[in-house]
C-alpha cells in the first residue's frame, strides 16, 4: 500500500480520549468515533482486527465449527430464558412512522447468543450420538453500555468471537472446558500477549457454582484488579476474592452511650462518616435482600461493598435478589436506613468478617434519617457466632492464607470461558435420548473472546511516547518504507524495486511515498503507526548501496545493503 494511497491517514491534531488506546488508535488513523461507545475502523484499523479475528479463527477451528447467527432475534427467546430484564439489552424498531406502518415489531439486538444457539443446536440434536457439539461465531455485539468509557475496551457496539459447546454430562463438558482453556492460551500467545496475560478466577454467576475463568492481560486501564496468591500461585478476579479486611484502630478506648441521631437525607458512608465525625470503617453498610423468598439482611464495614455471588454461596440459595421497597418496610425499616438492631425474629442476619473487633460503630435505624452511633457487640446486638467474607476484596485486604496483603494488579479482561450447566437447556426444554432410550439434560458452556475489545487493549500495552509499537503478528502491515525524496530520483526508484520486491514475497509493505513532506514528519507518522520494521532509503543510504533498517522495538539502527535486504527482512518477520 502506499501511503499517499492510504485512507484515514495520521492527523496530530486529533481529539484527546479518556484513553490511551483511543487517543492513539484516531491519531494514528485506525478508528474513528462515531458517537460515545462506537467507532469506525478505518482500514489500518480493520487490518489489525481482521489479523486478530483470524489468529482467533485458527485456535477455535481446532475445537469448533463456525457459523454465523442473526444480530437480530425475537424477543420470546429472551422471555423463555429469563433474562429480557438484562439492564444492557437493547432492541431495535421502525425509526419512523412510514417504516412502523410496514413492521412495527421490536426486535433484540444480540449482546450475546446462548438464547438463540440453543434452540438451533436442539432442532438438529436428539441423541448421544449427536453429542458434543461445539459452534462459534465473530459478530457484532450490542449493549447499552450507562457510561462507554477506555476507548475500544468499554462499547455499546463491538465484535466479539463466541462459542458454545453442548454435552451429555457435566464430566464431558468440564473436560472440554480444559481444552478450550488451552485453545485460549494458544491464542493469546499467539497474539503476542501470552506473557502479559493470565487466568483468573471470576464469579459463575446464576449459571453454576464452580468458579467461570477469565483471561486478563496486565493493563492499567484495565477496569479489573486481580488478587494474586503467592501460595496457590493463583489470580482471583476482586468479587471472588477470599479477603480478611485489615484491622483498623479506633478513635475510642471504652463503650460510650448509644444514642440515635437524626441525619436528613444522609445516606452514603462518606457524606455520613463525615456527618457523624467518625472514620468510614466505623460506619456499616447494610442492605436487605430476598434469598428463595426469606429476608436476609446483610452488613459489610463501611467502605466494602456487598458481593452478591460470595453471599449466595454463604446462604445456599437458588435465588438472590434485592428487596424492594415494600418488603423493606414490611420488617419495619426504611429503604436506605436499614440496620442490624432489633429486626424481627424471622430475618436472617449475615454480617461480614470486617464488622468484627469494632467498639462504638454506626449503624441504620431502620427509621427514616436516623443513624444509630455507639453501638457495640455483646451490650447492644449479641455478637454473632460466625462472622462471613461477603465483601468485595479492596486493594489492602489481607489474604487469609498467608496472613499477608494480596499483591494486586490492574487488568483487562479480553476473553472468559463459563460452565453455562444446564441453565439455558433446561429454558428450552432441551434434552437428548441416551444409550438406554432415556431422556437426559444437555450441559453447555460458553467461551468469549472480545476481538475489538483486543485492538484497545493491545494498543494500551503496546506502545512508547512516540506511538503504537504492534507485535508483529498483528501489526497492520510488517514493513514500513520510507522514502526521503525530492521527486522521482533514484531513491525513489529504488524504493519503488524494494517495495515490489518484498510484494512480491508475500511482504506486507506500507510504502511511505509522498515527497512534499519533511523527513521528520515520516519518521514521525511510521513511529506513530507502529509497523515492526521500518526502511529508510535516500540518497544518503545509496552512496552506501545500502538501506537503514530499524525495528519500532528497538532504538539501534543499521545498514543493510540492498542485495541482503530481502533475506534480513524475511529473518526478522
Amino acid at each position: 500500500m502506499r501511503y499517499s494511497q492510504l485512507f484515514g491517514r495520521t492527523s496530530k491534531e486529533s481529539k484527546q480520549y479518556d484513553s490511551k488506546n483511543a487517543t492513539l488508535l484516531t491519531k494514528a488513523g485506525f478508528i474513528d468515533q462515531t458517537m460515545a461507545g462506537v467507532y469506525k475502523y478505518l482500514p489500518l484499523g480493520l487490518r489489525v482486527l481482521t489479523k486478530i479475528e483470524n489468529i482467533v479463527r485458527t485456535h477455535m477451528d481446532e475445537i469448533g465449527q463456525e457459523l454465523l447467527m442473526t444480530a437480530l432475534a425475537p424477543k420470546e427467546l429472551w422471555e423463555k430464558t429469563g433474562r429480557l430484564g438484562i439492564d444492557v439489552l437493547m432492541e431495535t424498531r421502525g425509526a419512523n412512522d412510514a417504516s412502523r406502518k410496514q413492521n412495527d415489531a421490536s426486535y433484540i439486538l444480540n449482546p450475546t447468543h446462548e438464547d438463540n444457539i440453543t434452540p438451533l443446536v436442539a432442532q438438529f440434536v436428539q441423541s448421544y450420538r449427536e453429542l458434543p457439539v461445539a459452534l462459534y461465531q465473530i459478530q457484532n455485539k450490542f449493549r447499552n453500555e450507562a457510561r462507554p468509557k477506555s476507548g475500544l475496551l468499554r462499547g455499546r457496539e463491538f465484535r466479539m468471537k463466541d462459542l458454545y459447546s453442548f454435552h451429555v454430562s457435566k464430566d464431558d463438558l468440564m473436560s472440554y472446558y480444559e481444552v478450550a482453556k488451552q485453545a485460549y492460551v494458544r491464542t493469546f500467545e499467539a497474539l503476542g500477549i501470552g506473557d502479559k496475560t493470565v487466568i483468573a478466577l471470576a464469579s459463575g454467576g446464576d449459571f453454576t457454582e464452580n468458579f467461570s475463568h477469565e483471561f486478563q492481560t496486565f493493563c492499567e486501564a484495565g477496569e479489573d484488579l486481580l488478587f494474586y496468591d503467592e501460595k496457590t500461585e493463583v489470580y482471583y478476579n476482586r468479587e471472588v476474592t477470599p479477603s480478611q479486611a485489615p484491622a483498623v484502630s479506633y478513635p475510642d478506648n471504652e463503650m460510650k452511650e448509644r444514642a440515635e441521631v437524626l441525619g436528613e437525607g444522609i445516606i452514603g458512608v462518606l457524606e455520613l462518616a463525615e456527618f457523624l465525625q467518625i472514620p468510614v470503617e466505623q460506619t456499616t453498610k447494610t442492605m436487605l435482600f430476598v434469598a428463595d423468598e426469606q429476608p436476609v439482611a446483610v452488613a459489610v464495614r463501611g467502605g466494602y461493598e456487598v458481593d452478591e455471588g460470595k453471599l449466595k454461596k454463604v446462604l445456599g440459595t437458588r435465588t438472590l435478589r434485592m428487596a424492594t421497597d415494600a418488603e423493606v418496610e414490611a420488617i419495619g425499616s426504611k429503604v436506605g436506613y436499614v440496620g442490624i438492631l432489633d429486626l424481627p425474629e424471622h430475618v436472617r442476619v449475615i454480617i461480614d468478617e470486617s464488622c468484627d473487633n469494632r467498639l462504638n460503630f454506626e449503624c441504620g435505624a431502620n427509621r427514616e434519617n436516623y443513624h444509630t452511633v455507639n453501638v457495640n457487640w455483646g451490650r447492644d446486638i449479641q455478637k454473632p457466632e460466625q462472622f462471613y467474607d461477603i465483601k468485595v476484596a479492596q486493594e489492602g485486604d489481607i489474604n487469609p492464607a498467608t496472613k499477608k496483603p494480596y499483591p494486586v494488579h490492574k487488568a483487562a479482561e479480553v476473553g472468559n470461558i463459563f460452565p453455562l450447566e444446564t441453565k439455558f437447556s433446561d429454558a428450552f426444554g432441551f434434552t437428548y435420548t441416551d444409550e438406554s432410550g432415556a431422556s437426559q439434560k444437555v450441559y453447555m458452556g460458553s467461551y468469549g473472546i472480545g476481538t475489538t475489545r483486543l485492538v484497545g487493549v493491545i494498543a494500551e500495552v503496546c506502545n512508547d511516547e512516540r506511538g503504537l509499537v504492534w507485535p508483529k503478528q498483528i501489526a497492520p502491515f510488517q514493513v514500513h518504507l520510507v522514502t526521503i525524496s525530492k521527486g522521482e530520483d533514484e531513491a525513489y526508484k529504488v524504493s519503488e524495486n524494494i517495495y515490489g520486491e518484498l510484494s512480491e514475497q508475500g511482504i506486507e509493505v506500507l510504502w511511505d511515498d509522498r515527497i512534499d513532506v519533511r523527513a521528520g514528519e515520516q519518521f514521525a507518522d511510521a513511529d506513530l503507526i507502529g509497523n515492526p520494521v521500518r526502511i529508510v532509503v535516500s540518497q544518503k543510504t545509496l552512496e552506501q548501496k545500502s538501506v537503514e533498517l530499524k525495528l519500532r522495538s528497538s532504538e539501534d539502527t543499521e545498514m543493510v545493503a540492498l542485495e541482503d535486504l530481502v533475506d534480513q527482512i524475511k529473518t526478522l518477520i
